[in-house]
């Protein structure tokens, strides 16, 4: 340790007030142990007992049902029968695992048959379609169906279908291509035709008509399935049943419960080489740890580390040697086929441990270990995959297969879900969890594994929290009860929820209202048009600062309203020649919409989207006010999951038929919805305006100063938040009665302060009650925008603050002008100024400043440079005139060792000018540019460099310490004139180091909390945590002061 550390371990326990941002937590020990005193685990000798399931007793098929909840489905071809099998993997409610095999349910699609075609025709049709296919005797049947199309108004009348059912799923494409080609037969040539619903994916048809939805309770009635031995599969329950013989209840009332499911959370660490990010076919896998819980208990019922050599005691946690990595890997796959697990989840396991795991046990041989799923005789792979969509961009991603188990790859779900400045777990944690954890750079991992069973024990602490982690955030965000609920609302497996975008959810809902309703979809081959539509109305803002309330009135759920109040939908959509047919009246029978498209009302016909978009909403209307009534936090839980899945399925309809690349795109509908949407926008800003006058009774006259998709902001005129809610409320019930129910515009909340900059972007203090604002809401600005450094956040924020909180405009003007001033005098810690951004494999159109900064540290120090996949940290330097800034960019430790003068001009310029700007614009005016120019930015302190330029040819001269007059050879620290300073001068200076220690010592002891032990030198290098840059600025700063302490030791 060297000598500024051992200053801080005397004092490592001297609290910082300086670091509210990391508040202290207990330690990751102090977890431990609490969960070694509250748990079972705790009580067994052996651990490993508690690793299988509960003992299943023998069943009785005759006389005893069976009850699971499903959780993953697959499909397989029967070898005897040659037909589709639907496999369920689930869990009963007492924890037995199950493997239900449902027969007998065939593919099959429709086709509507071609002028003059009758019954009698068929025969030929199948033997000709037959041929065709060149599968031999692929179809079971045809049958003569009557059905009605979804797209289109028809008056109710159903028109013949040939309903075409096939052996293999796999066949429908190969007879949807012989259908486009044409068929012949029977005087018949060259038919070709529409194919309906031949697109939908065969397990999805399967449960679409059997009313199963993902993550449902299934039941077997007594009698009705047949036991089966089967030895490819370690389920403790393995049956068969026809598919007509199962019961599917309905995920509500009672059987909304969840099972009690065994969630596995796991990491890894591989040792290392200098520089070099692990290889699997090179770098060892030392550690392993596993948490397991059961689903609705936070606390782990198996908590063990595997470890590569010997391993220290750990409290609470079964600790587990072995002397070679081959035994290790096995061990671990025994490990996952005995406990069984539900749901698997870490961080980034789908990309880096399960890939590095089956590669590293490949290498090594160890043959058994592939198979990882609840079916023994296949193989558990990692296959690359590439996942695109509108709502959740391009991403590439190992897809692994673990049949039977679900997969929750933390990582994926940040990424979906939530806009993060970074996604390392440490960064994502301190977002949710408000807690940081140690960040062990992969070279280091290698020293601590070479160490002994203390540093062993240490890697392992860490590897476990790691663990731990990815399950606090699951119960944390409830992402398993929401994907669970939206499975359930929806209709898909769990499975499509990461893999697959918004369109699969609608789809399922639509083919399940459309097979009710007795409805056929056609197959469409949509390759994306250029047609356009018109989109929201925006109101153009009266920019400005507003010390009045302002009434902000949303329309509830405006898109789906607008559907269900207007009829909407492909069965309503009318053509010229149809309402001539039937001869409908304008404005009786049917609507024309501000887009001059035709829908039929619902006195001709309720539409199939108004229908769905109704029972969502009713639906969630129940599952809230079920929310108000219930007490148990678990039920409570799956409540609030199922009605933010309720609402988020509503809202994706419109999306889903504006697609012009999806399933069923129809441009009229998602035309017209956003057309209604303008229209009533600017009629409700006319009705407000109109009706609150003075001139009606009113004290003030309104004024709409902004108006978004679904939502108005009026200047009531008055002062007082009681009297704006109160008109607000007033307002928005007089705008309800002036639409079409189920339209509906609500008062919720009034921003006062409000400051309104532009399109899109506000910020305000947002009450619900007069008493006590909620919070400060913002919109559109940078507090959160990932490529800024720490600072443009910090000051955004408090600016913000000091505004709309404190109301003091002044206040927040000084304030900026000081941090301003202070950053171009240097005085703002590094650690504010830092930008991360990940090392990523893609090959950049322009040079970026953290690519660049990585190849120049490799080639300074190719075993401490960034590899692919690390975040690089980079702060902008001063270059020469026209030096482009991925060349100015550099090492922030590299900065503070040869002290490198930062870039300041830059980040006033680039990083902090346009966001103050936007904020002080509306309030300022033109004088919002004085803060950025003036008095407060005209000295400017440039750090001197110790490398590079003119100073590899300077002469460096140690200087007085009294007077800064050079000193001859013979004087070290102060001049003759100055010796009898000396002592006054030598304990100025041992202040300074005295301070700068305490200093130090506050943010190693802080650093030491995050790492879970007091003892123990801290090795965390986290990029992304300002006080990693904080602590080792403090060590550079001790260093070069107790140089100039030293100096007095020959005076």
């Amino acid at each position: 340790m060297s000598q500024q550390d051992s200053h801080a371990a005397k004092k490592r326990r001297i609290s910082s007030n300086r670091t509210a941002l990391l508040e202290s937590q207990p330690s990751f020990l102090e977890d431990l142990e609490l969960l070694q005193e509250t748990n079972q685990a705790a009580k067994v000798d052996d651990p490993s007992l508690l690793w299988a399931r509960p003992t299943c007793n023998k069943l009785d098929p005759s006389t005893e049902p069976i009850v699971f909840q499903q959780i993953e489905a697959d499909e397989y071809m029967n070898s005897g029968t040659q037909t589709p099998v639907v496999r369920f993997y689930g869990i009963t409610e007492s924890g037995n695992s199950v493997i239900c095999h449902v027969n007998g349910f065939l593919p099959y699609f429709y086709v509507p048959p071609p002028p003059g075609f009758k019954i009698e025709n068929i025969p030929a049709y199948k033997a000709a379609l037959e041929a065709a296919i060149e599968k031999g005797n692929s179809i079971v049947k045809i049958e003569w169906m009557m059905k009605e199309s979804i797209f289109g108004y028809h008056g109710g009348e159903k028109t013949p279908f040939l309903k075409i059912t096939l052996k293999d799923p796999k066949n429908i494409a190969a007879a949807k291509r012989s259908i486009d080609r044409g068929i012949s037969f029977a005087g018949f040539s060259d038919v070709t035709g529409q194919t309906y619903e031949s697109n939908i994916a065969y397990l999805l048809r399967f449960m679409i008509d059997c009313k199963i939805t993902g993550a449902n309770w299934i039941e077997l009635p007594a009698g009705s399935y047949q036991l089966r031995n089967d030895s490819n599969s370690n389920a403790q329950i393995n049956v068969d049943i026809s598919y007509d013989k199962l019961i599917s209840h309905q995920p509500e009332g009672e059987w909304s419960k969840i099972a009690p499911l065994r969630i596995m959370s796991f990491d890894i660490e591989c040792a290392g080489r200098k520089g070099i990010f692990p290889e699997a076919k090179i770098d060892p896998v030392i550690q392993i740890a596993t948490m397991v819980t059961a689903q609705g208990d936070s606390k782990p019922f198996i908590r063990n580390v595997m470890v590569l050599n010997t391993c220290a005691h750990i409290v609470g946690t079964h600790t587990m040697s072995f002397d070679q990595e081959e035994k290790l890997l096995a061990s671990w796959a025994d490990f996952v086929r005995r406990v069984d697990p539900d749901v698997v989840i870490g961080y980034n396991t789908s990309n880096f441990d399960f890939p590095y795991l089956l590669d590293r046990a490949k290498h090594l041989g160890v043959h058994k270990f592939p198979f990882l799923g609840r079916l023994n005789d296949i193989r558990t792979e990692a296959k690359d995959t590439k996942f695109s969509s509108k709502a959740y961009g391009n991403r590439e991603n190992k897809a692994i297969n673990m049949e039977g188990r679900l997969q929750l790859d933390m990582l994926q779900v940040m990424q979906r879900d939530y806009k993060l400045r970074s996604y390392t777990l440490n960064s994502v944690c301190a977002e949710f969890l408000g807690e940081q954890k140690e960040d062990v750079h992969h070279s280091i991992i290698t020293e601590l594994q070479n160490g002994n069973e203390e540093t062993r024990r240490r890697l392992a602490i860490y590897c476990l929290k790691d663990a731990y982690l990815p399950q606090r955030l699951m119960d944390k965000l409830m992402c398993l009860i929401n994907y669970i609920e939206m499975a359930r609302v929806t209709g898909v497996p769990f499975n499509y929820l990461l893999a697959r975008g918004q369109q699969i959810k609608v789809v399922s809902q639509l083919f399940r209202k459309a097979l009710e309703k007795d409805f056929v979809i056609p197959a469409v081959n949509s390759q994306g048009g250029e047609d356009q539509y018109e989109g929201a109305t925006v109101i153009e803002p009266n920019k400005g600062y507003y010390d009045v309330p302002i009434a902000t009135l949303d329309f509830a759920s405006l898109y789906p309203s607008i559907m269900m109040a207007h009829n909407l939908c492909y069965t309503t959509l009318l053509t010229p020649s149809i309402i001539q047919k039937y001869n409908l009246v304008r404005d009786v029978d049917y609507v024309v919409t501000p887009n001059n498209d035709s829908f039929v009302k619902e006195s001709r016909r309720k539409g199939l989207l108004p229908i769905i978009l109704t029972d969502l909403l009713d639906a969630r209307k129940r599952a809230k006010a079920d929310l108000k009534k219930e007490t148990d936090p678990f039920k409570r839980a799956v409540l609030d999951g199922r009605q933010l899945a309720l609402k988020i399925s509503a809202n994706s309809v419109y999306g889903f038929t504006g697609a012009t690349v999806g399933k069923l795109p129809c441009l009229q509908i998602s035309s017209s919805v956003t057309a209604y949407g303008r229209v009533m926008i600017e009629r409700t800003k006319q009705e407000v305006e109109s009706t609150f006058t003075i001139e009606n009774g009113y004290k003030h006259t309104a004024e709409v100063i902004y108006g978004d998709t679904d939502s108005v902001m009026v200047k009531f005129g008055v002062k007082t938040l009681e009297e704006a809610m109160a008109l607000g409320r007033e307002a928005a019930e007089l705008v309800t009665t002036k639409f079409d129910k189920p339209i509906k515009l609500e008062f919720e909340k009034v921003y006062f302060p409000y400051l309104l900059i532009n399109k899109k972007r506000y910020a305000g203090l947002y009450w619900t009650k007069p008493d006590k604002y909620d919070k400060m809401d913002t919109k559109g600005i940078e507090t959160v925008r990932r490529d800024n450094c720490r600072l443009v956040q910090s000051v955004i924020d408090t600016c913000l603050r000091k505004i709309l909180i404190e109301r003091d405009v002044i206040g927040a003007q000084e304030y900026t002008k000081q941090i301003i001033a202070d950053l171009l005098q240097n005085k703002i810690d590094m650690a504010q100024l830092v930008i991360t951004k990940a090392l990523s494999k893609t090959d950049y159109a322009n040079k970026q400043a953290h690519v660049e900064l990585a190849e120049r540290m490799k080639q300074r120090d190719a075993g401490s440079a960034p590899a692919l996949g690390d975040r690089v940290a980079y702060v902008i330097v001063k270059g020469g005139k026209g030096v482009a800034a991925y060349d100015k960019s550099e090492d922030p430790l590299y900065v503070l060792e040869k002290n490198i003068p930062i870039d300041t001009k830059y980040y006033l310029d680039n990083q902090l000018s346009k966001p103050l700007l936007r904020i002080f614009e509306p309030i300022l005016g033109d004088k919002a540019e004085s803060l950025l120019a003036g008095d407060h930015t005209r000295t400017i302190q440039v750090s001197t460099p110790s490398i590079g330029g003119l100073m590899k040819f300077a002469v460096k001269t140690a200087t007085c310490l009294g007077c800064k007059t050079p000193l001859k050879k013979d004087e070290s620290a102060v001049c003759r004139n100055c010796s009898d300073r000396a002592p006054e001068l030598y304990q100025k200076q041992q202040n300074i180091v005295n301070d700068l220690e305490v200093r130090f010592s506050r943010l190693w002891t802080q650093c030491q909390r995050c790492q879970g032990s007091l003892h123990q030198e801290v090795l965390c290098t986290s990029k992304d945590c300002p006080i990693f840059y904080m602590r080792k600025k403090v060590q550079k700063e001790i260093q070069d002061s107790s140089a100039t302490l030293d100096r007095f030791v020959d005076w």
